[in-house]
Parts: structure tokens; C-alpha cells; sequence
């Protein structure tokens, strides 16, 4: 028994049920296809699966059943029509802007962003060619003055690693596709319960499904989401031969963490609202960035495009690095680690660990001081979080 397709099932419905195709023996939750290829009955068959006149699969490479699955489960969350599940969400990013662009192409991304994602677009792109431009995505008026007749592609996270700082999609967007490029979201930090880009006008979405679909620090995965023309005319030839496929292994224990993601992210999201109110009226806090709170430098933006607030909470403390290490080791629940979006609370101090290898004028330019840290909340009581962060903040 399958979902109606003439119904439009809710979100939590969909995680549960969505795209679930069941092998002869019926089972309930999805079978692991754990196979590297699929026979065929006459070599004629064979010739047509690799024609394509013969619908089926080929080689896990290119595509399996179990990982079909948890893409048609990811495509009817974020209401796109293709998506491909690769190796990690970095396997996201850098297939996502590889697969498009070549020599004399010009990218234009914003600042805030992971430092691999920086790495990826600062390091790897001009080194065949690609001119880009990182600018302050905050302001529209810098990405008008950035965008020109060459550029192919859009590249931004919102909200940003580790800044929680927000790109206005829809103009964004607007922006972009007056001069035909492509606009890629990173929508890691806001999932999709909370946000939905293509809906806004981005072209191609990403996760690192490691963070919240996941969201139990089991497996590392990425999806990249999209229209099925997009995924058939710029990423599947990259995909099929370049190889950063996801495993079914990995694909099977992503759909298990998709049937519970609704209810994590909303119980954490909720802590981590409450959490960001008690850091915000500490002494010892020069500021607190949350995406659901009123103080945010950018409310009136987030309003627009996110239909909730985050499990991640950013604050800068004011006594710089000292301060910020008392206060991760004063901490007696949070884990200091560099994931987020896990049942577990983590406790990151960026400059010292994810963004440790960009340079110091760069992190001052984005904000990422030495007392700043990016707090990802889990599932924890709220109220033992709480004590023990305030513990934690009177200690430093």
C-alpha cells in the first residue's frame, strides 16, 4: 500500500510514507539494496538499460533502489521534481557548481559561508578559469553590483555557517535569472520544514543530510534537488562519472532519520529559542544572533522566506577566545564537536576549528571573532540546558 497520489499529504505524512516502494516480500520499513550492480535477463535487455529504452537500474553509480527512495522522499519535502543523493553535503556543493561552470564563467557567492564551501569556490574554481566574486550577500544592492552578463552562477547558505546571516532569496534570485544564472542554496541550517528555496526562485537546493535528516551523528550524506531538466542537462553526466554517489547503506539509515526529523527539529528549534533569550541577557554576551528573535539584523527578511526559527544559536562573548574556551569547558551537557543540527547538543568555536584555515582578515570580515561560537541545540531537557549554560556563562 502506497500514499494517493490525488491527496497532498502534510510533511509529516510524507517523511513517513512518501516515495516508499516495497520489494515482493512487502516489508514494512525499506529494504537495503546493497549491491554495486543488477543483472539482466538476455544481453538484449541489457543493450536497451544502457540505451535507455529498458527502464531500470544499471549500476549503483548511477542509481539504486534504495537510494531512489530517499530522493523521492527529499524531492516531495522540498516540492522539486529530481534529486540526486551523493557522498556528504560537501560532495553537494562542489557537484552542484562543478557540473555548471567552466574557464571564462563568473561566480558570484556570499561571504558567510562553510569554510570548505569558501575553499571550494575561492581555491578550486580559478585554478580552471572561473572568475569569482564573494561579496556581503546581506545587501542586495552588493549582489546588483556584482552580477554581470558572465556570471553562471549564484552560490549562498542561508542562514550562513556560522553567522546565521540571511540572503533575501527571492531578489536574489530575480537578480540572477534576469542575466540566465543559476542560483544554488545551501538550506542546511533551516531544513526543509522551515524554508523552501526553489519556492522562492532558487534553481538547485542542497543539505548535507549529515545535520538534521540524519541529525544523530550516524552517517555523513548530501542531496542535491532540483527541476528534473536541470538535474538531466547539467549534474547527471557529472554524477554518473565522477562517482560521489551516496551509499544504500547511508540512503537506508537517512530515511530512518527522516521519519522522526519533524519532531527533533521542532523540539529543538523550540529549546534553542528559549536558550537564545537567556544568552542574549547575560553580562557576559556582546551578542546573540537567533533567527527567530526580533533583534536579528535581518528579521524583516527572515520573516518573508522561513516559516520558523533554527536549532542553531550564534553569540560572541566578551572575552574573546579565553572566554569563549572557559565557557565550552565549563559546559557539562553540550559535547564540543563541529556537527550541528544533532540530538545531541554541540558546541563549536569556529575560528579555532571550521573556519580555521581562512584568514584572520577574512573571519573579521565576516564576524567570526574569537569570542564568537555557533551553539547547535539537541534534544536535551530544555531546563537542564538552560542551568547548565547560565552555570556556564557565570563561569566565564
Amino acid at each position: 500500500m502506497t500514499l494517493k497520489q490525488d491527496r497532498n499529504y502534510r510533511t509529516a505524512t510524507q517523511m513517513i510514507h512518501g516515495g516508499t516502494v516495497r520489494s515482493l516480500y512487502g516489508e514494512v520499513s525499506e529494504a537495503i539494496y546493497l549491491t554495486q550492480g543488477f543483472a539482466y535477463q538476455t544481453a538484449e535487455q541489457a543493450e536497451m538499460r544502457f540505451n535507455g529504452e529498458d527502464l531500470g537500474f544499471v549500476y549503483s553509480r548511477y542509481a539504486n533502489p534504495t537510494n531512489e527512495v530517499f530522493e523521492k522522499k527529499m524531492c516531495m519535502l522540498e516540492e522539486a521534481e529530481e534529486g540526486r543523493a551523493v557522498a556528504s553535503g560537501m560532495a553537494a556543493v562542489a557537484g552542484a557548481i562543478l557540473c555548471m561552470v567552466k574557464a571564462g564563467d563568473h561566480v558570484v557567492a556570499a561571504r558567510a559561508m562553510f569554510g570548505s564551501c569558501r575553499y571550494v569556490i575561492e581555491t578550486i574554481l580559478p585554478r580552471y578559469g572561473v572568475e569569482v566574486s564573494i561579496i556581503d550577500g546581506a545587501f542586495v544592492k552588493n549582489w546588483e553590483e556584482a552580477i554581470r552578463p558572465s556570471t553562471r552562477l549564484i552560490f549562498f547558505e542561508t542562514p550562513a555557517n556560522p553567522t546565521l546571516e540571511i540572503v533575501d532569496i527571492a531578489e536574489v534570485s530575480r537578480l540572477a535569472h534576469a542575466v540566465d544564472a543559476t542560483v544554488v542554496a545551501d538550506n542546511a541550517f533551516a531544513t526543509p520544514l522551515y524554508q523552501k528555496p526553489l519556492a522562492l526562485g532558487a534553481d538547485v537546493v542542497l543539505y548535507s543530510t549529515t545535520k538534521h535528516i540524519d541529525g544523530q551523528g550516524r552517517c555523513l550524506g548530501g542531496i542535491i534537488l532540483s527541476s528534473a531538466d536541470w538535474i538531466a542537462e547539467n549534474f547527471q553526466n557529472y554524477f554518473r562519472h565522477t562517482g560521489p554517489a551516496m551509499s544504500p547503506f547511508t540512503a537506508w539509515v537517512m530515511l530512518k532519520g527522516l521519519e522522526t526529523m519533524s519532531l527533533r527539529v521542532e523540539q529543538m528549534s523550540r529549546s534553542a529559542a528559549q536558550i537564545a533569550d537567556l544568552i542574549a541577557q547575560h553580562l557576559a554576551v556582546e551578542k546573540c544572533l537567533y533567527p527567530g528573535r526580533a533583534d536579528h539584523p535581518q528579521a524583516d527578511i527572515i520573516t518573508q522566506q522561513m516559516s520558523g526559527g533554527s536549532t542553531m544559536v550564534a553569540f560572541e562573548l566578551k572575552g574573546g577566545k579565553k572566554a569563549a574556551f572557559n565557557f565550552c569547558n565549563a559546559l557539562t551537557i553540550p559535547l564540543i564537536s563541529n556537527n550541528l543540527g544533532d540530538v545531541r547538543s554541540i558546541i563549536t568555536h569556529p575560528a579555532t576549528t571550521t573556519h580555521q584555515n581562512v584568514a584572520a582578515e577574512v573571519r573579521a570580515e565576516l564576524g567570526i571573532s574569537d569570542g564568537l561560537l555557533r551553539f547547535s541545540i539537541g534534544l536535551e531537557d530544555t531546563d537542564d540546558l538552560l542551568e547548565d549554560i547560565a552555570q556556564a556563562l557565570d563561569a566565564t
